[in-house]
């Protein structure tokens, strides 16, 4: 008898698992909707004056919205291949393997009893969507294209099919298809789902059905506080073929015409968003789902001169948004707790009691779902290929541009949109040199292999190509 007493103590102080394998019904459904370009200032509920996202509006009224939730960069100009893989993988961008050679997170939620669906934008590889999902219907595995004419793949057996040209905009294919899904789910009253939604808008061209009758007046069109006709110095990437997207100089009119199609093409996008919420409420699965909105990088527009999302700024680049909804999050709720896009799918599988890919590496953040005042990450770094790297805290902003041996310092606090560099004050000399020797140490934990500084930097002044010829 003491033997079985003395088993049935030590059992009882064991630590239970968070949900039960075997109760399928007790663990919550996840929906993750991902957007692509879509800057973390785009959201009506989030301080926008201009935007009209009533969608996501209710997103965020009715969850946790994340002030500072970020990708971490990019090794080449095409940082949303590498910002879906950190997202699926878990891992950070030193370690990511673009392919997603190993297990990620959509085959951890499968092979712990979850039924995996996706329809959207895939950069990496059929091989990695087929063995991540059970079902996928519509998928966009090329590059940029015209919405209006994507041509889209199914998966079937396991295998994913020939691309065939899709009758209507490639948004609207990709909430059909999650809608389908989740009433053949309803139907089928089977397990929990995780369904994987990444749509390719925002990301030019912004293009949308003629009949969205939606579009905004390019003269009301607030420029970003930071605009510039041109970026200061060459920052390493000054000609890619985002930047070529307006002239140099930038103008105002032009640079407010281009942001009111960024403008209108969020906002068709919400709409579709709108329908796969609406299906979502209407269905059995309202109260138990999670909802995770974020995107994959934001986009610069203007600001500092810059058009697309090759650098490491805020608003133009890292920082994107991040709103999660579900069973316990408390509503209408934002959160300073700061965080990487690799933390998010570790914070689900702890949410919904699925185990870690053995390669992921992100950091849950639950405690600050539960509470929006408790902090996550303490520190963020970031990279763009051999030309950036930058590092932030809870306040300060520090951008090393080695080829050209320049560094900005920024103060968030008081200059969220990075307008005022400080790194030449001599008042914030120590400031620098503190958070230059941090960004060394925790790129040389990160693995980083760049160098914050060249031999022989080049001159950091860059004359734009002349108009009509072809940029270098």
């Amino acid at each position: 008898m003491f033997p079985k007493i003395l088993l049935l103590a030590v059992l009882a102080l064991l630590p239970l698992p968070a949900t039960r394998a075997d109760d399928k019904a007790s663990r919550p459904n996840v929906l993750f909707i991902f957007a692509d370009d879509q800057r973390a200032d785009t959201i009506a509920a989030l301080g926008n004056p201009i935007i009209k996202t009533p969608n996501l509006d209710r997103l965020v009224h009715g969850g946790m919205a994340f002030n500072r939730a970020y990708m971490q960069g990019g090794f080449n100009g095409a940082t949303c291949v590498p910002s879906r893989a950190m997202l699926l993988s878990g891992r950070s961008l030193f370690h990511v393997d673009e392919k997603l050679r190993d297990e990620t997170w959509p085959e951890a939620f499968g092979k712990a009893g979850y039924a995996t669906f996706a329809s959207g934008k895939w950069h990496n590889g059929d091989a990695s969507l087929e063995r991540s999902f059970q079902s996928a219907r519509s998928m966009l595995t090329g590059g940029m294209t015209n919405p209006m004419h994507a041509s889209l793949r199914d998966m079937a057996d396991g295998k994913v099919g020939v691309a065939k040209p899709s009758a209507k905009h490639a948004c609207e294919a990709f909430a059909d298809e999650t809608i389908r899904f989740l009433k053949e789910q309803a139907e089928k009253k089977g397990g929990p789902f995780f369904a994987y939604v990444p749509f390719d808008a925002p990301h030019d061209p912004h293009i949308v059905p003629d009949d969205f009758r939606l579009s905004y007046d390019a003269q009301k069109i607030q420029l970003p506080p930071c605009f510039l006709p041109q970026h200061p110095f060459d920052n390493g990437e000054m000609v890619i073929r985002d930047e070529k997207l307006l002239p140099w100089p930038r103008t105002a009119d032009a640079t407010r015409a281009l942001i009111a199609e960024y403008y209108r093409y969020i906002s068709y996008l919400d709409s579709q968003i709108g329908r796969v919420l609406d299906a979502l409420e209407a269905s059995p699965f309202a109260k138990n789902t999670i909802v995770v909105f974020a995107a994959d990088s934001g986009v610069a527009r203007g600001s500092h001169g810059l058009i697309g999302k090759q650098n490491l700024y805020e608003f133009d680049s890292v920082r994107v948004p991040l709103i999660i909804r579900g069973p316990s999050i408390p509503a209408d709720q934002r959160t300073d707790a700061m965080c990487y896009l690799f933390d998010v799918m570790p914070t689900l599988g702890k949410l919904c009691g699925v185990g870690a890919p053995k390669t992921s590496e992100g950091a849950e953040f639950t405690a600050s779902l539960h509470d929006p005042a408790k902090s996550a990450r303490s520190t963020m770094v970031f990279a763009y290929r051999n030309v950036q790297r930058a590092i932030r805290d809870d306040r300060w902003k520090l951008i090393r541009y080695p080829q050209v041996d320049r560094t900005q310092l920024f103060d968030l606090q008081n200059d969220p949109h990075e307008v005022a560099d400080l790194a030449g004050k001599p008042e914030h000399a120590a400031k620098l040199g503190e958070l230059t020797a941090l960004l060394e140490k925790e790129l040389q934990k990160s693995g980083d292999t760049g160098a914050l500084k060249v031999a022989n930097p080049k001159p950091a002044a860059w004359t734009p190509p002349a108009a009509g010829r072809k940029a270098r």
